[in-house]
């Protein structure tokens, strides 16, 4: 799964600390979810969206194989 949550994230100034910490994981987490090699939940991936005021659809999307 790719995503765009490094860049979201980024561009609203917040630190991986501060989004845990928003959706109550710990940064490593959020590390590995950026660098595409840990799969959230759609729990997780739902208050990622809502943390950053995006969609699943600009955050996260499935590559093909």
């Amino acid at each position: 799964m790719k995503n765009n949550v490094k860049m979201v994230r980024m561009k609203q100034s917040m630190t991986q600390e501060q989004l845990a910490r928003s959706v109550g994981v710990t940064r490593q987490t959020i590390g590995l979810i950026e660098k595409g090699e840990y799969n959230p939940t759609l729990q997780l991936c739902t208050a990622i969206a809502k943390t950053l005021h995006k969609t699943l659809d600009e955050l996260f999307w499935e590559i093909e194989e």
